[in-house]
């Protein structure tokens, strides 16, 4: 059974963003185990696919009292050791008791394969599925409501919300029965799992077993929130201090197979004694980042920083758009094993390699859904449609040829030829 947390109604229906909602189901996940979550920030942001300002603005929202009820969902304690060296802070989710708070059973690795509002339309569905209520898209589209900007508080359009439950279909989240419920409404049948595997962490190596930081235990299937414990080590409560410029990552930093060396970091160029070695901090991938490159990672060495930062900016942009990293994967090591010989590593990776072919539906993949494996209906009417138009080609080739029709277009040979009369003749 997939592990799952409980995600009351007031944060789904709330004023929180939606990204907000995301960093609360993964908190609530892995503050399961009896000493809290201790993911830090950076690997919350790599686990989730979200900027660190994001998360950071996500745990100021979760840890402010509500302007509508003054409830404070997450607690942090921040840890100082002895020495003055700092840990990452210790998140503890509210307390909740399900016979008088309603709530949603959320998937805790649904956080990591939907965006902010695909997850936040899931616990939606989950909440109206469990309690019987024939939702219509109306009411999503207030559950959904734009959060920011000039349209902050109005609904989303019911064609948003289409667009957003179409996704979820072909992810396998969710199915959809069209017009077949009370008066016409769409009946929902929501998944605990995916019709079709996903990349997550919650694997049994733990939550934290890939980065070397955060919680190191696996998520038990606890119901109720643990006490809070005294840590082990001598540890003291401090305020936050103002933010100064840091010398050094504020996280834990990433473990060295993180870290991608390239031969113009620490070397000075060849040819140009004037130019200075580059003295700045060893350049670094992100975790999801790191994921997906794994199949062409012999090839990194020999970049220069320039090139993998596109590399890293251009994966990124991807998985920002909803490409699962598993897919992104997937497509590196088919492209790397059928090329016979690769001459030039950068211009491989950013012009063929990571490019995504097929049509402008974000699920085609080369002519094929993604998650279900057939054929793209708008790639074969496209295919289609040039095949008739070759064909009429090819006819009228034909034709033009049986007929002895000569190209209208076709210029002349050579130059036109210019009669000269004979001399002593009169014009």
């Amino acid at each position: 059974m997939p592990q799952k947390v409980r995600v009351p109604l007031r944060v789904i229906v709330g004023s929180y963003s939606d990204a907000t909602v995301t960093v609360y189901v993964k908190i609530a996940a892995l503050e399961r185990k009896s000493t809290g979550c201790e993911a830090g920030v950076a690997y919350l942001s790599g686990l989730l696919g979200l900027a660190r300002s994001t998360v950071e603005r996500a745990l100021t929202q979760l840890m402010r009292p509500d302007a509508a009820d003054d409830i404070v969902e997450l607690t942090s304690q921040r840890r100082t050791l002895p020495g003055g060296d700092g840990e990452t802070a210790v998140r503890r989710i509210r307390a909740t008791d399900s016979r008088r708070e309603h709530g949603a059973w959320v998937p805790s690795r649904a956080s990591e394969s939907l965006s902010p509002r695909q997850l936040r339309c899931y616990a939606a569905l989950s909440y109206a599925t469990a309690t019987g209520v024939p939702i219509t898209l109306a009411e999503l589209a207030r559950v959904l409501r734009h959060r920011s900007g000039t349209s902050a508080g109005q609904p989303l359009t019911q064609r948003s919300v289409r667009r957003i439950l179409r996704d979820l279909e072909q992810l396998g989240w969710v199915s959809v029965d069209q017009r077949a419920g009370h008066r016409g409404r769409h009946l929902y049948t929501v998944h605990d799992e995916p019709l079709q595997p996903v990349l997550t962490a919650d694997s049994g190596e733990g939550s934290g077993a890939d980065l070397g930081e955060g919680s190191l235990h696996e998520e038990h299937h606890l119901t109720d929130s643990p006490d809070d414990q005294p840590p082990t080590a001598a540890l003291e409560i401090r305020r936050r201090r103002e933010q100064v410029v840091a010398r050094a990552a504020v996280e834990n930093p990433l473990p060295t197979e993180f870290q991608v060396p390239a031969r113009s970091l620490n070397s000075e160029p060849q040819g140009h004694p004037n130019l200075k070695s580059y003295a700045g901090p060893q350049l670094s991938l992100a975790p999801r980042i790191w994921r997906v490159l794994e199949p062409v990672k012999s090839l990194l060495p020999g970049l220069s920083p320039y090139m993998v930062r596109a590399l890293a900016r251009e994966i990124g942009r991807q998985l920002d758009e909803g490409q699962e990293p598993e897919r992104l994967r997937r497509r590196l090591e088919f492209r790397v094993a059928s090329t016979d010989m690769i001459r030039d590593p950068g211009r491989w990776l950013l012009g063929a390699a990571v490019v995504r072919r097929g049509c402008a539906l974000l699920a085609c993949e080369s002519g094929r859904i993604w998650h279900t494996g057939r054929e793209c209906d708008a790639c074969a009417r496209a295919r289609a449609a040039r095949d008739h138009l070759r064909r009429i080609d090819l006819e009228l080739d034909e034709r033009e040829r049986q007929l002895g029709i000569n190209n209208p277009y076709q210029l002349p040979a050579g130059p036109p030829r210019l009669a000269v009369p004979p001399p002593g003749s009169h014009p």
